[in-house]
């Protein structure tokens, strides 16, 4: 029978595992993240608990090629090595235990958009039509053959765990359709055009900053694209910073201002502020220090 090891540590690890176990691959070994290196991964899901409610084995790792993670794995002499929801890199003898293969996951239509960030960059890029990919892990970033691709639409009003939400589902069926081939030795793999492959670069939480001389489109975009589970984009009031979760555009006929000035605020929250070229109604927002009200006409920096 074949052996399995899941490795993962997010909200997208959590639906594969769930996925493998409800299409009754037996997994063998689950390995998670521990919660004491999660803080700065955004959408951190503790796997192991899945793997406690199904009465998998676990572990629970800060270095995925820590010798006593290697250890461990290489005792289940795996057929298959699942990698899916994890930054850290993989070293070459991870990798090499698996009998058969590892299989990694990329939230987008490989080989193009390859690297880091893929959910705030589609956004950003205005990316409608996308797919997720299986495929076979190697030395590479995000360069093994195609196991699977599975298609999931972008709308031009969707915040970033809208795009999140639609990428497990497809995972989810991507899984779905390539577990049977995967088990019984049979999947058709396609090799990726590694000339057609372009590279998204990493996003930090200071790329979220505001810049209020931009088109208020590409301001509203920015704000879809870094909010939750990501850090959010983000401007600065009377010092504080002010971290913008959601808000939408209306055209502007009224108030003449600078580009980042309060035109008007509600009983609700809700705060007008002038952008380039319309107002932007911010709705959900956080400010670090609360203490001090927003005032009409004083303007963010």
């Amino acid at each position: 029978m074949n052996k399995t090891v899941f490795i993962g540590s997010v909200i997208s690890s959590k639906i594969a595992l769930e996925t493998l176990i409800e299409s009754n691959v037996k997994v063998d070994l689950v390995c998670s993240l521990d919660e004491e290196v999660s803080t700065n991964v955004s959408d951190y899901y503790p796997i192991h608990k899945i793997a406690f409610e199904y009465d998998i084995p676990f572990l629970k790792f800060k270095k995925i090629n820590s010798r006593e993670v290697l250890d461990e794995i290489k005792k289940i002499a795996p057929d298959f090595i699942y990698v899916i929801g994890l930054s850290q890199i993989l070293s070459n003898e991870l990798l090499d235990m698996a009998n058969k293969y590892s299989i990694g996951f990329h939230p987008t239509p490989l080989p193009k958009h390859r690297g880091r960030a893929a959910i705030p960059w589609q956004i950003i890029l205005g990316e409608r039509e996308s797919k997720v990919s299986l495929f076979k892990l190697d030395q590479g970033m995000d360069s093994g053959d195609i196991i699977n691709q599975y298609p999931y639409t972008i709308e031009e009003t969707d915040y970033a765990m809208d795009v999140y939400h639609k990428i497990c589902t497809a995972m989810s069926e991507a899984i779905k359709e390539s577990v049977e081939n995967i088990y019984s030795d049979s999947v058709t793999f396609k090799k990726q055009d590694h000339e057609k492959a372009s590279f998204l670069l990493v996003r930090r939480p200071e790329d979220g900053e505001i810049d209020w001389n931009l088109p208020s489109e590409e301001i509203e975009t920015l704000i879809r694209a870094t909010s939750k589970p990501y850090p959010g984009a983000f401007s600065h009031y009377k010092g504080n910073k002010v971290v913008f979760w959601k808000a939408y555009l209306e055209a502007n006929e009224k108030y003449i201002g600078i580009p980042g000035q309060i035109a008007w605020k509600k009983d609700n929250g809700d705060i007008g502020i002038i952008a380039k070229d319309a107002l932007l109604v911010l709705t959900k927002y956080e400010v670090s220090n609360d203490s001090n009200p927003f005032i009409i006409g004083h303007k963010f920096v």
